[in-house]
């Protein structure tokens, strides 16, 4: 039996176990190449990424560019307001055309100049009339299929999959619609790359078990671990709710919202659509996470987030977005270094990965769905209840 098939057979057997017997995933999924190989063949390949925000570009000719698996594409808000998704590659000679983000008229390849329409179609190409071969209608840039739900941009290289709208319809009933999250609106939005395993961040955002420790320094006595709560996720998500102290006002219903009641009004929601979407949602503001793997011992990072309505529209929103920014930075910089900690010691001889405690019920539920999709493991969490 090869190394690989020993590490797929691990994983499976973790997987199928009850969640009582579980223990962390095995140590080589993190940094085996061989298994990378896989995951961004039957992952990333055939998921629905998330590219961040529609509301980042809210204007006609509103572009930003992203790496799906190893393909760069970019997203523009097209002449009907519709958002589109393209290969950015020319189909002249194969230059990048666009750069982080911005707003055009028309994409213009600044090796050639040939350029493109926002729906794609080859507009112009200087002195090409001269050969005799060439038909711009030939040259469209080429489509990715590109969606939009709940204000969240997904894109995928998988022609077949089913919508997002169809497949996360779960995570609004169970978790997002009654916070109104479409309504938020985002900050910031930034790329880094941390020398981790893409799925020790996702882990590591899973679970609030650490919390009390690594974020000791930020938010660790802001959160009750005898108050969170660890329900069953689905095929498509895991989630876990926290409550925090009233006197973190952002985390806490705005004095306005008149839509969230009780408790509902200072309840965090974490949530994970899979392959590796993360959210964290609060009565007040939201940040959330994108990942996709560099290497094996690289990630690559969207980080954003913003702020409910209420906050947004305050007279002091502006300091509120600049406070909610200043927090979520040092809570993102304690998980870098205790992530990078966690990737370290996976790849030493004597890692053997220990009992899941009830606080990581996500994690194991994030287990079973890297099981179905590389090992063809049928485990499966129990079904989510509804609100």
């Amino acid at each position: 039996m090869t190394a690989i098939e020993t590490l797929l057979g691990e994983l499976k057997a973790n997987a199928e176990r009850p969640f009582a017997e579980a223990r962390a995933a095995p140590p080589g999924i993190y940094s085996s190449e061989a298994f990378l190989a896989l995951e961004k063949e039957r992952v990333f390949s055939r998921e629905w990424i998330c590219a961040g925000r529609a509301d980042a570009i809210p204007e006609r000719g509103d572009y930003l560019t992203f790496r799906l698996v190893d393909e760069p594409i970019f997203i523009v808000r097209d002449q009907g307001g519709e958002v589109r998704a393209f290969s950015n590659v020319c189909r002249h000679r194969m230059s990048l055309l666009l750069a982080g983000r911005g707003n055009r008229k028309v994409i213009t390849c600044p090796y050639h100049a040939w350029s493109y329409g926002l729906d794609g179609r080859l507009r112009h190409a200087p002195w090409m009339d001269a050969s005799p071969a060439f038909d711009k209608r030939d040259y469209c840039l080429t489509r990715v299929r590109c969606d939009v739900w709940d204000g969240w941009i997904y894109v995928t290289l998988d022609p077949d999959i089913p919508p997002p709208e169809d497949l996360f319809r779960p995570v609004g009933e169970v978790v997002t619609d009654r916070y109104r999250f479409a309504d938020y609106t985002e900050t910031f939005r930034e790329e880094h790359v941390w020398d981790t395993n893409w799925k020790i961040l996702a882990e590591n955002f899973m679970e609030s078990y650490h919390l009390f420790q690594l974020h000791r320094g930020t938010i660790g006595n802001q959160s009750r671990i005898e108050e969170m709560e660890m329900p069953a996720g689905g095929a498509v998500f895991n989630y876990h709710w926290i409550t925090k102290e009233s006197d973190f006002p952002l985390a806490n219903a705005h004095p306005d919202c008149a839509y969230l009641e009780g408790e509902w009004r200072r309840t965090t929601a974490l949530i994970t659509i899979y392959p590796s979407h993360m959210i964290t949602l609060t009565p007040g503001y939201f940040w959330y996470l994108s990942l996709q793997p560099e290497g094996a011992g690289r990630v690559r990072i969207l980080y954003g987030g913003g702020m409910a309505p209420d906050f947004i529209n305050d007279p002091r929103g502006a300091e509120h977005v600049a406070e909610a920014k200043r927090i979520l930075d040092a809570v993102n910089e304690e998980d870098r270094v205790g992530t990078e900690a966690v990737f370290n010691g996976t790849r030493a001889g004597l890692a053997r990965p220990g009992h899941l405690s009830f606080l990581e019920r996500p994690n194991f539920e994030f287990c079973q769905y890297l099981a179905r999709r590389i090992t063809g493991s049928t485990a499966m969490p129990d079904e989510p209840d509804p609100l």
